[in-house]
């Protein structure tokens, strides 16, 4: 591609690469039930929640960088793979994947960007700042979602226990207390209706 600038040629080879990710199969199934969302759509989806959620984030919240970590979160997946969250074994060496994975795919990028969105990423993992807390609220609360509109999806399918879905969202209340208070609300009904295995 001689007719773009090296810094072009590099941006417009990443935007290529991740074109894979709309291939990356996750566990979690459509609302409808016709088939399973990739990660591109995940992604979309967890995009549109930050803006129409913005209200129940803590006020030290930006936005845009909340928007640019759900984007790229899963990016990581078109190497690695999307690790079922319920897989004791997969789990195992998910994060070495996942850095190798972002080592390779950040690194397609310009210097500068590498940096800012490798660094996103990192954030995104540790969750250790608000902007991090509330993008990963919204990644545990989207499959609930799911779950619940599919009346048991992937919980069924894989026998998960209420005990277990509240571990996995449990990061909710760090990020935003009145969404945390929605969703175990949501589990209550989900065990009620039968959606959801309770406790052996």
């Amino acid at each position: 591609m001689n007719f773009a600038s090296a810094r072009l040629q590099q941006q417009l080879h990443f935007i290529v690469e991740i074109d894979a990710l709309k291939h990356v199969l996750r566990q979690t199934l459509l609302m409808d039930r016709s088939r399973r969302e990739n990660d591109a759509e995940h992604s979309w989806h967890l995009a549109v929640m930050a803006i129409v959620l913005a209200e129940y984030a803590e006020p030290e919240v930006n936005l845009l960088r909340v928007l640019k970590m759900v984007l790229i979160h899963d990016l990581v997946e078109i190497d690695a793979g999307d690790t079922f969250c319920y897989d004791a074994q997969a789990t195992l060496d998910q994060a070495e994947r996942e850095q190798s994975a972002a080592d390779r795919l950040f690194g397609l990028l310009p210097p500068d960007l590498n940096i800012e969105l490798r660094s996103l990423w990192d954030e995104f993992e540790t969750k250790a700042t608000p902007d991090a807390c509330f993008a990963a609220a919204l990644d545990r609360l989207q499959p609930v979602l799911h779950n619940y509109y599919t009346e048991g999806g992937t919980w069924k399918k894989a026998d998960i226990t209420v005990e277990q879905v509240r571990r996995r969202v449990a990061p909710i209340l760090k990020a935003s207390p009145l969404l945390a208070q929605f969703v175990e609300n949501l589990i209550q009904d989900a065990l009620v209706q039968g959606f959801i295995r309770p406790e052996a």
